[in-house]
């Protein structure tokens, strides 16, 4: 578990938790590079969307899977979905990538009711590649 101010600095802190992580759990790298990419995107969109002072998340095996969860304060007015990029903008594409790279992906209430929990199941091994 990690737990960090909701500031833009925090996102690269986040990815280099999940990047520490998967090199103790020697984790795929393939499979790693894809945890680290889905972090940033959830802790961005926590920062820049939720308006809370911190966001916490959590890295865990589950069965086959690789679960990433991001938690934020929800002090925001939405809950996050995922939207059609529009090309004009340079953003809105994060739970795209988070869809596209995911077995499974959802938004659920914190346990305790005070935020959100955006969360992503990973494969735990990369898929194989056609020759």
């Amino acid at each position: 578990m990690f737990r960090l101010p909701a500031v833009a600095a925090s996102v690269r802190a986040a990815r280099g938790h999940v990047r520490d992580r998967m090199a103790a759990w020697d984790i795929d790298p393939e499979v790693g590079d894809d945890a680290t990419l889905v972090v940033s995107e959830l802790v961005t969109n926590a920062v820049a969307h939720a308006f809370g002072d911190q966001v916490l998340g959590r890295v865990r095996v589950t069965g086959h899977r690789l679960r990433i969860e991001v938690e934020d304060q929800a002090c925001g007015r939405t809950v996050p979905v995922c939207r059609a990029p529009d090309p004009a903008r340079e953003s809105g594409r994060g739970l795209a990538l988070v869809a596209a790279l995911a077995l499974d992906w959802g938004v659920t209430p914190a346990h305790d009711g005070s935020g959100h929990v955006v969360w992503a199941e990973l494969p735990l091994t990369a898929p194989e590649k056609q020759p």
